[in-house]
């Protein structure tokens, strides 16, 4: 679709994915997958480039989930998180190579067909399927466990006692998918969908009737002991073993079969039209699950995991026009219009053009024909120059558009330096305010806009200090606008320091890292601020915590401008500290410094064991150094093992771990 660049155009978008949003929650989805992906992107693009535009009401301000209130919620106990993508079997070289230099070690990975289907985790205790549950939000779902039982190919009781959670995806295959939606009144769209839609319906006896099937693809064990997988391939086998049913097309790869990964990658791509079921690309995963465990995961994906979405089709176009947008930390970045064209049944107007390298390595100018798609079926972009007819690539501006300060280069991106640039004021001010943030709904981008127009906020610490009164007579703004402006300011007075820190918009310093900040002790903006100039190298003992982090921070929390914002908004009542913790449950590990690796029969993920050393004033790091006291080592505990023993560090075996936590008598 084209997508000007206007306000209402934004709210028209924002209200369409809502009303989609809602039908999928009851169980009736209106568009497929990759539609509802694209119009998503589609907003949330506009939104960065446009960010004093955005809506506090907007889906991108909250992730998406296929909750329904028809079925009982149940939280997860297991990571149920997204993927990162790439598109190019290089770009999962790229990826390759940057994991394997984080572990330091030869990996191996394991590829697997990403089947597009319903995502589900059956929970298992002592062998019994207890419970069935939709991926949700990723961290809590829908409990459908009667309707998932009426599916003949998922065990309702296992050969062994075993208790894991088992993640798969429930499907339609085609041929069914066709014989049946042919006999509704009102066909759904693909598979997925009256899959999904039959899951969700309130009469299991109404699923039984629709032959749905499931493929798992994880295990996640929690006993009994020495019945733990040490590898992906190790579970999948396990899988099998009790009679689930794997998808049969898996691929093994080390780092140097690079030409077999490709040519797996075609062979899968050229399969794709010919299977039962829908797949929209393949899923790499690293094989050693202690490998897992140490690289971990983003607030949004696994670090260990990557999905390879199937190369979208192409289509023609010409290069009409070439503009630069500033966000709200100053990084500029260029975005083509383009003469409409359809691909894969959609309208693409807009494509960003990323920097001023790829902008000269295709050699793009204006007027030219490209060829552009939108990869993974989703994102916009213009893949080559098919023929030229400019006379020069596209100059990239030396000085930023909105303030006409000179550009500075950093890594592959421009950035305009000076902090009082317009579009980075806007920028900032909308970050601030937004929903996930302060949360200030009053403060819409419109109003922003007015506020900045009549010199009455130059940036966050002005919305503390303005006279509201002032846009009295302002077309919009009466008594009752003001009104709200007001108690969104005195209701943002309240929010915790967790929540102001994480909306300063310093790079790096989301909701996570403050959360590791907090639990490590740093409970306030000064006790930050001196950890950062007096001993940064001590943030390296939280785990989660790296070098690439401090650094960042250490650059940009401590310049002039963030200290003077702290202290205005500080100044002006806002939270700048946390309360104290509350009290350990026990002292029992009180002055000990625990490093955790390997995998356990008990606490599966790790991080369980992790919680009990906390909650007994135990202290939790990364790494193995000479500080740390205790390494608590599981299956395959690899290099940090023979580090600690090299160190004499003492090793702590899960069975003498399980033994001192009963002995506080908690099993």
């Amino acid at each position: 679709m084209m997508l000007p660049l206007n306000t209402e155009t934004a709210q028209s978008l924002a209200r369409r994915l809502l009303e989609l949003q809602t039908a999928y929650a009851q169980g009736r989805p209106l568009v497929p997958d990759l539609e509802y992906d694209r119009l998503f992107d589609e907003l949330k693009a506009w939104e960065e480039a446009n960010p004093t535009l955005r809506l506090s009401w907007s889906p991108t301000q909250r992730v998406g989930s296929d909750l329904s209130a028809d079925f009982p919620e149940f939280r997860h106990t297991v990571p149920v998180l997204s993927l990162d993508k790439a598109y190019a079997p290089s770009e999962v070289f790229v990826w390759l190579d940057k994991t394997a230099k984080l572990t330091n070690q030869v990996l191996t990975l394991t590829a697997e067909q990403k089947m597009d289907g319903l995502s589900l985790v059956l929970y298992y205790k002592e062998g019994i399927l207890e419970r069935a549950v939709t991926r949700g939000d990723g961290t809590t779902g829908n409990e459908v466990t009667a309707n998932v039982k009426t599916l003949a190919t998922v065990p309702l009781r296992l050969s062994r006692p075993l208790t894991m959670a088992v993640r798969g995806e429930v499907f339609l295959p085609k041929s069914d998918f066709a014989r049946l939606n042919a006999e509704l009144a009102e066909p759904y769209a693909n598979p997925r969908n009256l899959a999904a839609g039959t899951l969700r319906r309130v009469k299991s006896a109404e699923v039984a009737r629709v032959p749905l099937r499931i493929f798992v693809y994880e295990a996640f064990v929690a006993g009994p002991a020495g019945s733990v997988p040490s590898t992906h391939r190790q579970a999948l086998e396990l899988l099998a073993s009790e009679g689930f049913p794997l998808n049969p097309h898996l691929g093994v790869f080390t780092p140097d079969q690079r030409p077999e990964l490709e040519a797996f990658v075609a062979a899968q791509t050229a399969l794709r039209p010919t299977l039962e079921w829908e797949i929209d690309g393949l899923v790499f995963k690293v094989d050693d699950l202690a490998l897992r465990d140490e690289l971990g995961a983003t607030g949004h994906h696994p670090r260990w995991a990557l999905a390879f979405k199937f190369e979208s089709p192409q289509a023609q176009t010409v290069v009409e026009e070439i503009t630069v947008q500033v966000g709200r930390t100053g990084r500029v970045t260029p975005v083509a219009k383009v003469k409409p064209a359809q691909v894969g049944g959609t309208t693409v107007t807009f494509i960003t053009l990323h920097n001023r390298d790829y902008i000269e390595t295709l050699g793009l100018g204006l007027g030219d024909e490209v060829a552009i798609s939108r990869r993974g079926d989703v994102i916009p972009a213009v893949e080559e120059v098919l023929e030229r007819h400019s006379e020069m690539v596209w100059p990239f501006p030396e000085t930023c558009p909105d303030c006409t300060s000179t550009l500075e280069l950093r890594g592959a991106h421009h950035f305009c330096p000076n902090p009082v640039c317009p579009a980075q004021v806007k920028g900032k001010l909308a970050f601030f305010v937004g929903r996930g943030q302060m949360d200030m709904e009053s403060l819409g981008p419109e109003t922003l806009e007015v506020l900045v127009a009549q010199g009455l906020v130059s940036d966050v610490a002005d919305l503390f200090t303005c006279d509201f009164d002032r846009l009295l007579g302002v077309p919009g703004f009466g008594d009752k606008k003001i009104a709200a402006l007001k108690e969104g300011v005195a209701l943002a007075r309240t929010r915790p320091y967790a929540t102001v820190l994480a909306s300063l918009g310093v790079p790096d310093l989301g909701k996570k890292l403050v959360e590791l900040l907090l639990n490590a002790g740093i409970l306030s903006f000064d006790g930050l601020v001196e950890t950062l100039r007096e001993r940064p190298a001590s943030l390296l003992e939280v785990h989660g915590i790296g070098p690439k982090t401090i650094e960042t921070l250490g650059t940009e929390l401590l310049t002039p401008a963030v200290l003077d914002l702290a202290a205005r908004l500080k100044a002006a009542g806002l939270a700048f500290d946390a309360p104290p913790p509350a009290a350990a449950a026990s002292a029992a590990l009180a002055g000990t410094t625990w490093c955790v690796t390997g995998s356990f029969a008990a606490f599966n993920p790790r991080s369980l064991a992790e919680e009990e050393i906390v909650k007994r004033s135990g202290k939790v790091v990364s790494a193995v150094s000479g500080k740390t006291t205790h390494l608590l080592a599981g299956t395959g505990a690899g290099s940090k093992l023979e580090k600690a023993l090299a160190l004499g560090v003492k090793v702590v075996s899960e069975e003498e771990f399980v033994t001192l936590l009963n002995e506080e008598g908690i099993v």
